[in-house]
């Protein structure tokens, strides 16, 4: 008895935040970025921006809303991603402002592809080889036009 409790609450437990297995996002659709990675979000403006917006929109859907919550909205145990550049938004100087976001997407690139990992726990699973950057970029285009103002 006492093994099935437990083995059901350890079920119940590893289920909290649904199936993480990452899934892979068609992105023929986009221009290909090749194998080095960009510093900056090439898809934030230009032609590319609204494909990039529709297939980042579902592609956030897929992988982070299970999580980080529908429209970026986070009920409290992920980061709320519309948050994510908040600093940066409010800045008057141009040159800040621009390094700020800078170090942002470096964040941001850096932790979708590695993921995150403290104490041997896994916050967030690494998304590098199953995302392609298209894909990690059109997410990153969706979050752009979810931040707060």
């Amino acid at each position: 008895m006492a093994v099935f409790i437990s083995a059901a609450l350890w079920t119940g437990a590893a289920m909290a935040h649904g199936d993480v297995v990452p899934q892979s996002v068609d992105t023929h659709t986009l221009p290909q970025l090749g194998d080095k990675w960009r510093d900056a979000n090439p898809y934030s403006t230009g032609p590319a921006n609204k494909e990039a917006l529709r297939i980042g929109t579902s592609a956030y859907n897929q992988n982070c809303a299970r999580c980080h919550g529908l429209q970026a909205i986070s009920g409290g145990m992920s980061p709320d991603l519309r948050k994510l550049d908040s600093e940066c938004t409010g800045m008057a100087d141009a040159a800040k402002k621009s390094a700020c976001f800078k170090e942002m997407d470096d964040f941001f690139i850096s932790t979708v592809r590695r993921g995150r990992t403290r104490d041997g726990r896994v916050y967030m699973p690494p998304f590098e080889g199953t995302l392609t950057q298209e894909a990690i970029w059109s997410i990153r285009t969706y979050l752009e036009t979810r931040r707060e103002p």
